[in-house]
């Protein structure tokens, strides 16, 4: 088993590179925020999380919604810790579930996988950067917010610049450069 794990900030392309690498490589691709997106519709969690941040977390229907949490959580790091450690347990029995079927190749898509302890267990670790006004213009359009909530969630972002990474790739968005990138790694991972 290899795990290839691919970090950066939100809006980078982490996403599309980790997607055509796994594909590539016949693998399987982990998205571990949509595992914690997961871990916020667990019953149990859900009713932690509204003891702890109020029902002003929840939508009309009763469901958290998740950018109500994150205006409390992305300007605050005590409460981001609170939601960590409320979600983390659910997210790793997920993960460690995942990474016990048969598979040859596991590719893990995390904003934060520098901090959790797959990290140590990567065979290959790749930050995906990309200019930063580009990025930035790129989410707001892909996840329709204002802002000021994008900097409330910025302000939540890991530094990488002190990590150790196999590979960094600077991202231009195009095509081509992507799928260039992506071979290098597919060839290194396979020898």
């Amino acid at each position: 088993m290899k795990l290839i794990c691919i970090t950066g900030k939100t809006g980078t392309g982490k996403s599309t590179i980790a997607l055509s690498l796994a594909k590539k490589l016949n693998g399987l691709y982990v998205d571990i925020d949509k595992i914690g997106h997961q871990a916020t519709s667990d019953p149990v969690i859900s009713k932690k999380l509204c003891n702890t941040f109020g029902d002003i977390i929840l939508d009309e229907t009763g469901i958290i919604n998740r950018k109500k949490l994150g205006n409390i959580v992305f300007s605050d790091t005590d409460k981001m810790q609170i939601l960590t450690d409320i979600t983390w347990e659910y997210m790793e029995q997920e993960l460690d579930e995942i990474l016990l079927q048969k598979q040859q190749y596991f590719v893990f898509d995390w904003a934060l996988l520098p901090i959790v302890k797959y990290w140590d267990m990567c065979d290959t670790k790749i930050l995906v950067t990309s200019d930063d006004d580009i990025r930035k213009k790129r989410i707001l359009e892909r996840d329709h917010i204002s802002e000021e909530y994008l900097e409330k969630r910025e302000s939540a972002t890991l530094d990488y610049s002190t990590l150790s990474f196999d590979y960094i790739f600077n991202n231009n968005y195009a095509k081509e450069s992507m799928d260039s990138f992506v071979k290098i790694i597919y060839n290194d991972v396979i020898k």
